[in-house]
């Protein structure tokens, strides 16, 4: 009877020990950090933010305009060139895109 608690008090220590082995390891030099993104990958990001901040914008200046903090003037002399803005910038991503997607061949196409 002594064995058997002796044998599963060892079974348990082996056990705790496997499943805690990847947590006692230390980490892998390969890390996520933005300031590692590939030059196309850190201009799409910053892309999406200049759009991100653009439409949050116009987003500001419809409401303020909608709750009269923003005359009718004021509104239409800044709304265009946030647009103009937002347009640019929604340009920029897709042409990105279009170019990300002609360098990705298809499914079965080979890579010279």
């Amino acid at each position: 009877m002594e064995w058997a608690l002796a044998l599963a008090a060892v079974l348990a220590v082996v056990a705790v020990v496997f499943v805690a082995r990847p947590f006692l390891r230390d980490p892998a030099p390969a890390s996520d950090r933005l300031d590692e993104l590939a030059p196309e990958a850190r201009e799409r990001l910053a892309l999406a933010e200049e759009r991100d901040r653009a439409l949050a914008a116009l987003k500001e200046l419809e409401f303020d305009h909608r709750t009269g903090k923003v005359s009718d003037e004021d509104y239409r002399a800044q709304v265009g060139p946030l647009r103009r803005q937002a347009a640019e910038v929604l340009r920029a991503l897709e042409r990105g895109e279009e170019a990300r997607h002609e360098r990705v061949p298809d499914q079965g196409e080979r890579v010279p």
